[in-house]
């Protein structure tokens, strides 16, 4: 449920790829056995504030004051309520950063906001998945150590670098235990060379995409399914990366913890189902949002969620309006589906409807980013008027048709 904006990602890959050296080294450091756990934590932290301080500059401060806040609430307040407050920080502090930077004439050739906001919304995810793991009772922060021994992991693990711009969200245990095993980390050359051969698969696809320059009326709906696709691969390709710069420095994901694999590339271009596509989207931030706002949401989780995402993301009008027609649009996927598949009795029909189905799918997922990249108010009224809106204004007035059917979810 992720549509990071594409100015985030871009800017961030040059120190996405300077960072391959240094995790590297660090791996090589581990596996020859010349740093301890406690100097591990430290070459980690180091390594995450030099790295915000090369990418972000001055805005270095807009991404450490957040994790040293949250580091001391969960230092100084008791498991019970520590959920409660970090959430209430990052989200506050986050919320601030977002407005106060769109309110300001920045500018357009700095990339430097963008990065910053980018680690502050991952430092969210891994500071409320942190407090959510100490609440429920999954861990606990070893309360007879000293206060340096207690802060440096927790330290370490929002900021180390590996993680800081980009990269599938990894649980504290996974983090603290891989740092601390006793043997070196899992040698991750062939790993790493699989992702980055995949990256620059996904690359050259990219590029050898013909994009039409003018459309009118319904032909700008190919186009627009065409510019999407190449945002997608945009987005598979930094994912890739991400998750090859995590093996490189030997904290790679858990089997089908990751954010994209081949299945995962193949599920979201294939399916012809908008909420199958929704859950394999960006599949550590799902699971985020799943465990932090669909579970524990007592009354229509499923808008909740996507409005939490909203704000999550920015609370841009274009995401607001993005985020809520995306869930409206998996509600009603929920309902249209089985009534379809229903109808569908014959071989023949079965094919009509997956392949149309597939098309719909599509378009509604460009229409969504289109949306949600779309900045001003004025610009998103053009898109409303315009003929993107058909297929999206037809699932919503399908849903209000079906709503008198019992949803099966699936």
């Amino acid at each position: 449920m992720h549509w990071a904006d594409l100015l985030v990602l871009l800017p961030a890959a040059p120190y996405r790829l300077a960072t391959f050296p240094f995790a590297a080294l660090f791996h090589h450091l581990c596996a020859s056995g010349h740093l301890s756990p406690t100097t591990r934590y430290v070459f980690l932290l180091a390594g995450g504030c030099l790295l915000a301080g090369t990418a972000t500059g001055s805005y270095a401060v807009l991404l450490l004051i957040p994790a040293a806040g949250s580091v001391l609430v969960l230092l100084s307040i008791s498991p019970a309520r520590a959920h409660m407050w970090v959430f209430a920080l990052q989200m506050s502090w986050q919320t601030i950063c977002h407005l106060a930077l769109s309110s300001q004439e920045l500018d357009p050739q700095d990339d430097r906001p963008a990065i910053a906001l980018s680690a502050i919304m991952l430092l969210t995810q891994k500071a409320t998945s942190l407090s959510l793991d100490i609440h429920e009772g999954l861990m606990q922060l070893q309360p007879g150590q000293g206060l340096l021994q207690r802060a440096l992991p927790l330290c370490s693990y929002l900021l180390f670098f590996p993680a800081l711009l980009g990269g599938p969200l990894c649980s504290f245990s996974r983090f603290r235990s891989q740092v601390e095993s006793s043997g070196s980390l899992p040698f991750p050359l062939r790993a790493t060379g699989q992702r980055c051969l995949c990256a620059l698969a996904l690359q050259g696809l990219a590029m050898g995409l013909a994009m039409g320059q003018g459309c009118v009326g319904l032909g700008c709906l190919p186009h627009t399914w065409a510019q999407a696709l190449l945002r997608r691969l945009a987005f598979y390709r930094h994912w890739v990366l991400d998750e090859a710069l995590l093996e490189a420095a030997g904290f790679g994901p858990e089997a089908g913890q990751g954010d994209l694999s081949l299945h995962d590339l193949w599920t979201l271009e294939t399916t012809h189902r908008l909420a199958v596509f929704t859950r394999t989207w960006n599949k550590s931030t799902s699971r985020w949002l799943r465990r932090l706002i669909f579970q524990r949401c007592p009354a229509q989780p499923l808008l909740a969620t996507f409005a939490f995402s909203a704000w999550w993301h920015g609370l841009r009008p274009g995401q607001v309006f993005g985020f809520l027609c995306w869930a409206v649009m998996v509600e009603a996927d929920y309902r249209i589906h089985p009534f379809l598949s229903a109808q569908a009795t014959s071989w023949g029909v079965k094919l009509l409807y997956r392949a149309t189905t597939w098309v719909f799918t599509q378009l509604i997922v460009a229409y969504i980013l289109v949306a949600v990249e779309t900045e001003s108010f004025s610009m998103l009224c053009l898109l409303w008027a315009s003929c993107h809106s058909i297929l999206p204004l037809a699932y919503s007035l399908a849903l209000l048709l079906l709503l008198a059917k019992k949803p099966k979810h699936s």
